[in-house]
């Protein structure tokens, strides 16, 4: 098998390039460094071992680094499919070099996959260029682990500074002082324009700008990026600008649904803490009322859908779309309809409103003449569910079968989880099960200061709780909540 040295990129995930998830996905091991993303770690397969590597300031680097190397060829020997998973790109001062020649020397296999590197990414995100047609035309990158340089491999900070390039500095965040110094004393005046960006990418991505000769005072912590030169004045389209940077949100969604709030959040400029509050399980008789309901589905009229999750159970017994036969399909939502049409199946009918009141409005009643159908309903829902949809369909002349498809259950949630989630800006409910869930497992006392509700039926349900609802999506989708979020970020901003 292979080794392959993989740029993770510099910290948002969505910065992960394509030929990255697929090896990431399928590797035996993943050998990681200590700030790669925990969703990118999540693409793993289950059962791959993952290992982290990431060395801390202060340890001895050598020999971290040389452990790293005899961990990737010991693996490599043994017929694993490794992935070194590098922050940023692993041959832009990611030691990367160093672990390729470790593994050729010992007869591993091995390949490279680039990575985004912090060196153009993190700036952007700031606003930066780091070229600029009249103001800079070249870019320096210098490791500022030690301005002095290292034995071998000097940094001539007296060209660096002549230069007159855009300097971008990487790791030199403790000896900042002493670059600033080495710089000016090359010629840069001490008004030179300074950019810092700590974490840079992700939610926490904190930019300062300042001069050389103020840089050695400035409070930084690692990770940063330090820029350097006239550029690093300028003020573009930021990450920092996004509606909703800076936040953290709790996700209550189950585990394997959360992934598209999550990202939605994400790409506004939240963090996001997932705090599962229910999880799918089978149903009580263990999914043999639903294995009999499907084997029937062309004897309904219709199949109703209340949830994503009822698709996804429904569809474990049913071989393919033809099982529907001539059965017309409702879906409750956008969801629910997204999920039917992953299994090939387009709704006929999804209702402007997304809750059982608005499923009730748009279908049709049972008057057709005898023989022109069953008069069937089938519903696949959770084992506790409101009855008003059920009941309004019988209202409406039909015949209904109700078909437990799924069990919600609570998980256990660690101490640490939950101290997160007290110190959170606001929390999300998609659901009447995650309001309860939540307060069982939380309770009143962590709950974050803000409330927001994927839409009505949930709002009462945390209202009875005597949960106040500060937000309130419009549409009732992942996306409706978080526009609804962003909205009232920004009526908050002064």
């Amino acid at each position: 098998m292979t080794v392959y040295l993989v740029g993770a990129g510099p910290g948002d995930p969505g910065l992960l390039t394509v030929r990255a998830r697929e090896l990431i996905s399928a590797a035996d091991v993943v050998v990681h460094d200590r700030l790669v993303d925990a969703r990118v770690l999540g693409d793993a397969r289950e059962g791959s071992l993952l290992v982290d590597v990431g060395k801390r300031a202060g340890g001895d680097a050598a020999a971290a680094q040389q452990e790293i190397n005899e961990l990737l060829v010991e693996h490599g020997l043994g017929g694993a499919l490794v992935v070194r998973l590098k922050g940023g790109d692993p041959y832009v001062l990611g030691r990367g070099g160093e672990e390729a020649l470790a593994l050729e020397a010992a007869g591993v296999a091995y390949d490279v996959v680039p990575g985004v590197s912090a060196l153009a990414a993190v700036p952007a995100y700031a606003g930066v260029p780091l070229t600029l047609r009249g103001v800079s035309s070249s870019v320096v990158v210098v490791t500022g682990h030690d301005p002095d340089g290292e034995p071998g491999t000097p940094v001539d900070w007296d060209a660096v500074g002549r230069s007159g390039a855009t300097v971008v500095v990487m790791m030199g965040v403790a000896r900042r002082a002493e670059i600033a110094a080495s710089l000016m004393r090359a010629g840069r005046p001490g008004t030179t324009p300074v950019l810092v960006v700590e974490r840079g990418t992700t939610p926490m991505q904190h930019s300062a700008r300042t001069t050389l000769e103020e840089l050695g005072g400035l409070e930084v912590e690692s990770p940063a990026t330090i820029v350097v030169g006239d550029v690093a004045r300028l003020r573009l389209a930021t990450f920092e600008q996004r509606r909703l940077f800076g936040r953290c949100v709790v996700v209550t969604r189950p585990r394997r649904q959360a992934g598209p709030l999550v990202r939605a959040l994400w790409a506004e400029g939240a963090s996001a803490v997932e705090l599962p509050t229910i999880e799918i399980a089978e149903a009580h008789d263990g999914g043999r009322a639903l294995a009999g309901a499907a084997a029937r589905l062309g004897a309904f009229d219709w199949v109703v859908f209340s949830s994503e999750n009822g698709v996804e159970r429904l569809f474990a017994e049913v071989r393919d779309a033809r099982g529907f036969g001539s059965a017309l399909v409702a879906a409750i939502g956008p969801g629910t309809a997204a999920a039917l049409a992953a299994h090939g199946v387009v709704a006929d009918l999804v209702p402007e409103r997304f809750v059982a009141e608005g499923l009730l409005e748009v279908f049709p009643s049972r008057d057709a003449p005898p023989g022109a159908g069953s008069g069937k309903v089938l519903l696949a829902r959770a084992a506790t569910a409101r009855d008003v949809l059920p009941r309004g369909l019988e209202q409406l002349g039909w015949q209904v079968e109700v078909v437990e498809a799924y069990r919600a259950v609570r998980p256990e949630a660690p101490p640490k989880l939950l101290e997160a989630v007290a110190s959170a800006d606001a929390v999300t409910f998609t659901s009447s099960s995650t309001v309860t869930g939540f307060l069982e497992m939380a309770g009143r006392d962590r709950l974050p200061p803000v409330v927001a509700s994927i839409g009505p039926v949930t709002s009462a349900t945390a209202r009875a709780a005597g949960l106040v609802v500060t937000v309130e999506a419009r549409e009732h989708t992942v996306d409706g909540l978080v526009e609804a979020l962003a909205a009232h970020a920004a009526a908050q901003r002064p």
